[in-house]
């Protein structure tokens, strides 16, 4: 089943990247039916690789077919930022969200029923929405904030919609694609001022009963532990991390540990263990026990209400549990193959998630490594250490195991000299039992950290490097703080009183778990942060870890071969930087599309690599989204860029240095160079973090001149006499021009029309001009555009910006020179290529 699990999953592959008739494919599975079933008798080997290759196309053929999840797409004409009034009904309940100072944000996500414009008449639409409910703070929270809007309450609001868009950069997440498979089709925002609950109920009362079960196990874990555990406890019992900070987050992912945040198939496999162990120490049979830790399980899985992932787990462990019922316990990848088998059947596209690949992956890892791997190393023993007073016992166990068994009881003969005779061997006993279990943990870890470095370092850029460490103590930790706190939360609806004792033992091991988290999480080596991997070397990861798989039951030699193949392959997917995807011997200047912000990469002839500001959210808002981690840093990993030359900030506003934190660290510049900066928290921070960094920070003045791989750089603005005010403003802009031979280009950060009087007069001459401000009005004079005469123009602008930016009057004098204008916002990552006598442009997306 394994096999056939891998011959779907190909199909599905080929179907999704190289596309062919979904006719041409079902020819192929007639054909290939045909011939298998003919060769079945005289060629069974031969009919067992035609039939999969008949699950090849029909893998092929299931993604073609596939009709793709429609959350009510039909309501994207309509947003498109106009007004509409908006009948609804919940359909998740509602959680609040950070938001600006002195704003309070609530986040819903809603079905219309029926949607209406000022020039559109009642159309009744069904959609899913996420929406953010606005509203001002005020004190006491409880008589402004508006209340929580829960699963089946009808509503009407005014708002703006506009659909999902991701950041059009080569590397970005497609998040589009993530809200259409939740049910999401646009996106939207209104005045909590606007929102009316109207009379009646819209839902199931499943869904209903499901809601109003998780809200209440969440209020009953805030009222057992402190705020800062309950968050923590949220995330790691029921899957509810609306209560967990962004830097909380980055702990657990530099740890390598971030899984515990998530409910996952852990979770499941840890409560399952301990629901089976308890009823059989109640002496229920196999059958009830199993039965009832399956439907527990499910249980479980529906309260949560997180999704595929858990549910996948579940299934797994169900199998698993059947097939143990059938004495078919031992030859696990089968039904690992079964349930994955199952599960693309039923969703093609779930191969293609992260989640399911990482899921599927650890299990079998599990499954045809480190079982094997236990099987020969420690299972023996702790076999062994049964009957351990018993002497005929030996004779059945392996040489080695039997002088094991001599051994124990030799010092245990001794020991009873001083403690007794029945103590002596019970404690050795339960001595190396601890010892041999904290050896399969470690081993397990080992092999699941070593095995698992090809898709954290493709998807999450990470080495994590103190994963290992991190692992063996969470891990068993969290099996003694699940079962912990959900006994406590089940005491708590009897008693609080009888929650105390369990709430306790699971809070220590919070505390264990986070003192672990932060402690390995706060080492250098820990934000080990790699590219995205080259294809060659993907094949070798994999390669690596397929030969591991293969060889784990084979001789001890072979079995050591294929870890040793895993171990090394995993090191050059960590360790060896891939190649920079640069062009040498031309100045590229590439716009990375960040919204409403700038972030403008620039590799100089040379190859050394200079990043012009970072993007960040618009007037300093508060988001748990780091452009610079998530956007621009993904984009320099899928450049293959580890490492940067040097960084600039042009001034002091979020949109532009927001996310240079994230950058600094990921890339680790050698000089970060500044103009006049304002004396601002977010300014005190930064600068401090590069100290910490060992960063050199050096002062750019005008009249600067200096050469950067090849190029010239020259700073033209703001004059050597201008101070920083106590906030940043637009004209502190450093503005730098950089040359190559007999191409120039202007980079103005948000420069206005004082500065570009003062370049104006320089008179210097650019083939690409980075637009000032985004393209607003008050900037890109006519006099600069006259004097520099531009062959082409870039605006780094946000789509859908509220700020009008760029206007129709800059756009307009640079339509007029005939300057051909690229714009983030329509385009998406731009590169423009100047050799030293001509200027090409390519998009990037």
């Amino acid at each position: 089943m394994l096999w056939a699990a891998l011959a779907f999953a190909g199909g599905i592959v080929m179907g999704e990247y190289a596309w062919r008739p979904p006719l041409w494919w079902m020819v192929a599975i007639a054909a290939l039916f045909a011939c298998a079933a003919y060769l079945l008798r005289p060629r069974p080997w031969a009919a067992v690789l035609l039939a999969a290759g008949l699950l090849f196309c029909a893998g092929a053929a299931a993604i073609e077919l596939r009709t793709p999840n429609d959350p009510g797409l039909d309501i994207l004409p309509y947003a498109d930022g106009s007004v509409l009034t908006i009948t609804a009904h919940v359909m998740k309940d509602g959680f609040k969200a950070q938001a600006g100072p002195g704003e309070v944000r609530q986040i819903v996500e809603l079905e219309t029923e029926q949607i209406k414009g000022e020039d559109l008449p009642p159309l009744a639409v069904r959609a899913g929405l996420r929406i953010n409910f606005y509203g001002k703070e005020s004190q006491p929270p409880s008589e402004s904030a508006p209340p929580l809007l829960r699963y089946g309450q009808r509503l009407q609001f005014e708002g703006k919609l506009h659909p999902p868009r991701n950041s059009r950069n080569p590397g970005a997440y497609d998040y589009e694609s993530y809200l259409r498979e939740n049910g999401i089709a646009a996106l939207g925002s209104a005045k909590s001022s606007d929102l009316q609950l109207l009379p009646g109920f819209s839902g199931t009362h499943f869904g209903l009963w499901r809601s109003r079960l998780h809200r209440s196990i969440v209020e009953k874990i805030h009222s057992i532990w402190t705020p800062d555990q309950a968050a923590l406890m949220d995330a790691m019992v029921v899957g509810e991390d609306a209560f967990i900070a962004r830097s909380t987050r980055v702990e657990f992912q530099r740890s390598g540990t971030y899984h515990l945040l998530v409910v996952s198939g852990m979770n499941v496999s840890i409560l399952a263990f301990v629901i089976f162990w308890t009823l059989r120490r109640l002496r229920a049979s196999d059958v009830v026990a199993s039965v009832l830790t399956v439907l527990l399980s499910m249980g479980y899985a529906f309260v949560t209400g997180v999704g595929p992932p858990i549910w996948r787990a579940t299934l797994m462990m169900t199998l698993y549990l059947g097939a143990r019922l059938l004495y078919r316990d031992r030859p696990m990848l089968n039904a690992i193959g079964a349930a994955a088998l199952g599960l693309m059947a039923a969703d093609p596209r779930v191969l293609l998630g992260a989640s399911f690949q990482l899921t599927f992956l650890a299990v079998l890892i599990i499954a045809a490594i480190g079982v094997p791997l236990l099987e020969r190393a420690s299972q023996p023993y702790y076999r062994g250490l049964r009957y351990l007073d018993s002497v005929t016992y030996d004779v059945t166990l392996a040489p080695r195991v039997a002088q094991f068994r001599l051994d124990l009881r030799m010092i245990a003969g001794r020991l009873e000299l001083f403690l007794g005779k029945r103590v002596p061997l019970a404690a050795i006993g339960g001595g190396m039992r601890a010892v041999l279990r904290g050896f399969e943990i470690l081993a397990i870890s080992a092999v699941m950290q070593i095995g698992l470095a090809l898709p954290m370092a493709y998807y999450f850029h990470r080495a994590t490097v103190v994963g290992l460490p991190a692992n063996v103590v969470v891990v068993p930790v969290t099996g003694v703080l699940m079962p912990a706190a959900v006994l406590a939360v089940t005491l708590g609806y009897v008693s609080p009183l009888l929650a105390k004792i369990p709430a306790l033992i699971a809070g220590i091991s919070l505390h264990v778990i986070t003192g672990t988290v932060r402690g390995l999480g706060a080492l250098h080596i820990a934000d080990t942060r790699v590219p995205t991997p080259q294809f060659g070397v993907v094949l070798l990861g994999a390669a690596g870890l397929a030969l591991a798989m293969l060889l784990a039951r084979r001789r001890a030699l072979a079995a050591g071969l294929g870890i040793a193949a895993m171990l090394a392959s995993a090191a050059i997917v960590c360790v060896l930087p891939p190649r920079p995807q640069l062009r040498p011997g031309v100045l590229e200047v590439t716009a990375i599309d960040v919204g409403q912000g700038d972030a403008i990469l620039v590799v100089s002839p040379a190859g050394k690599t200079l990043l012009v500001d970072a993007g960040g959210p618009v007037g300093g808002q508060r988001s748990d989204f780091d452009v610079g981690e998530e956007v621009v840093s993904s984009y320099l990993w899928s450049r293959g860029i580890s490492r940067l030359d040097a960084v600039m900030i042009t001034h002091g506003h979020s949109d532009h240095m927001g996310g240079m934190p994230a950058i600094l660290r990921n890339f680790r510049p050698r000089e970060m160079w500044i103009g006049p900066l304002p004396a601002s928290f977010a300014v005190k921070s930064l600068l401090e973090e590069v100290r910490g960094l060992g960063v050199t920070v050096i002062r750019r003045v005008e009249g600067d001149r200096f050469s950067f791989g090849s190029a010239e750089v020259c700073i033209l603005a703001p004059p050597k006499t201008w101070e920083a005010g106590a906030d940043a403003r637009n004209d502190d802009s450093l503005v730098a021009s950089i040359a190559y031979q007999h191409n120039l280009v202007l980079l103005e950060g948000d420069a206005e029309k004082q500065e570009e009087h003062g370049i104006a007069i320089k008179r210097p001459h650019a083939d690409l001009l980075k637009v000032g401000h985004h393209g607003s009005r008050t900037s890109t004079i006519p006099e600069l555009l006259d004097v520099l005469q531009p062959r082409f123009a870039l605006i780094s602008v946000g789509a859908r910006n509220t700020l009008g930016h760029p206007t129709k009057e800059v756009l307009g004098r640079l339509s007029d020179l005939r300057v051909a204008t690229y714009r983030t916002d329509l385009d998406g990552a731009t590169t423009f290529y100047l050799d030293g006598t001509r200027v090409t442009q390519v998009p990037r997306h």
